[in-house]
């Protein structure tokens, strides 16, 4: 399987609930909290490309830097992929990353497709 990631938000029942799945399937995945470590604009083109989703595919809309930067109007990719990384609370979450594939936690059991 490679090595086992969960992008997580400690604050986010969805993602405390995924993380808890995995757990309790006895695995050990790395956790990376997100919004303290925001990921590179590589590594979310790379999680894109592992989700098969585009950058608004993954954005959570309802947070206030979506509406603040305008981002409805913006249709290119790269620039979306840089407002995550420059805003990570847009990423939507959790995402669950095994073997080159990769999993939103929602619902939690969706990412048990992958392991």
């Amino acid at each position: 399987m490679g090595e086992l990631v969960i992008y997580h938000n400690p604050r986010c029942s969805k993602s405390r609930r995924t993380l808890e799945l995995l757990i309790e399937r006895g695995l050990e995945p790395r956790v990376v909290d997100y919004l303290k470590t925001p990921p590179s604009a590589t590594e979310i083109r790379d999680l894109l490309t592992a989700l098969g989703r585009t950058a608004r595919e993954v954005m959570r809309r309802g947070e206030d830097p979506y509406s603040r930067l305008g981002l409805d109007d913006v249709d290119d990719e790269a620039t979306l992929v840089q407002a995550i990384h420059d805003n990570p609370i847009l990423l939507e979450r959790p995402i669950v990353v095994a073997g080159g594939r990769a999993r939103i936690g929602r619902p939690p059991e969706s990412v048990l497709e992958i392991l």
